[in-house]
């Protein structure tokens, strides 16, 4: 038993340290450009294309904050803003669909791009996507008057998710990152344990088994969906992780990390990051099945495309069939 915990904590130690060598410094960068005001500039760079969203100005500070720092990041710049901005229902499940599409693309897309798939073409594709559906739905909402009620953020207003401005906001910001890379070492610890006896007691056979008419859809293939489900379900993070450790146990093809990847990239945390914009006002509907379908759609598109030639085969019988 000993031996066993000793095995999964090391396993568990080299994911994280593979992790955090990309999370780090790019988490010290991001902070510095919002330090010096950059990521406020970039958001009111924006901020006039948002009306082509249907969207009003402050979406494009608060979705540019989100793209670089992350969904937390994005919600204390709605706080910020508690007061001034004004949106719909619709419009707010538009932004909080394009956050989800959209977010911490410094941090997510370095892990991406550690596990096999473009840095830039996958990040691309989510902003892409994120801008295509949240006209589609700001537009489509608008038009019909679905979900046009207003949406009240004032008790947004003096959230602690909203930093002071002290003398002790670095050492908050030191404080705050070796909090967040310690609750990234304990979930991947937690997450190698689940896996672990989910694989013992055949669990993660049958789930497979289950998603097989969802991987037939989409084209991924089959041996790397126990990874991508622990991604859509808990994060890229942690689902990146996995595929970088099972990419080189398994020889993965670049196709298959492309495709997966895909998936990560659009789909994922479905669980945590869901609830968090749906405590916002965001409909479930546009932010969680929405999202799924498009990137069903999106990543089916894409195996059809990359299956025609151009790409290291799969292994015989690996892939759907």
């Amino acid at each position: 038993m000993f031996s066993y915990l000793i095995a999964m904590l090391r396993r568990s130690w080299r994911m994280f340290v593979t992790v955090s060598k990309v999370m780090l410094p790019v988490m010290i960068i991001v902070q510095i450009a919002e330090e010096f005001g950059l990521v406020g500039q970039a958001g009111r760079l924006i901020a006039p294309a948002m009306s082509l969203l249907h969207l009003p100005p402050e979406a494009g500070i608060i979705w540019a904050t989100t793209v670089l720092t992350g969904i937390y990041g994005g919600i204390a710049s709605l706080s910020g803003l508690a007061g001034s901005v004004e949106m719909t229902a619709a419009q707010l499940s538009a932004l909080c669909a394009m956050m989800l599409f959209a977010h911490g693309l410094p941090v997510e897309q370095a892990i991406v791009r550690r596990a096999g798939a473009s840095f830039w073409a996958t990040a691309a594709l989510r902003i892409v996507t994120a801008l295509a559906y949240g006209a589609a739905v700001s537009w489509a909402c608008h038009l019909t008057g679905t979900l046009d009620q207003p949406v009240s953020f004032e008790w947004l207003r003096g959230s602690a998710a909203v930093p002071d401005g002290g003398a002790n906001i670095y050492l908050g910001w030191i404080q705050a990152t070796a909090f967040s890379l310690l609750l990234t070492f304990a979930i991947i610890v937690i997450l190698v344990a689940a896996l672990d006896a989910l694989d013992r007691l055949g669990i993660t056979r049958r789930i497979t088994a289950a998603m097989m008419p969802l991987l037939r859809a989409s084209g991924l293939n089959a041996q790397v969906a126990p990874v991508t489900t622990v991604g859509v379900l808990l994060g890229l993070t942690y689902g990146g992780a996995l595929i970088i450790e099972a990419a080189a146990k398994q020889d993965f093809s670049a196709r298959t990390r492309f495709l997966a990847l895909c998936w990560l990239s659009l789909s994922h945390s479905l669980i945590e990051d869901t609830l968090l914009l749906m405590a916002l006002g965001a409909d479930v509907w546009i932010i969680l099945v929405g999202r799924v379908m498009v990137t069903l759609a999106i990543v089916a598109a894409l195996a059809r495309l990359t299956g025609r030639g151009g790409w290291r085969a799969e292994p015989a019988g690996a892939g759907p069939s």
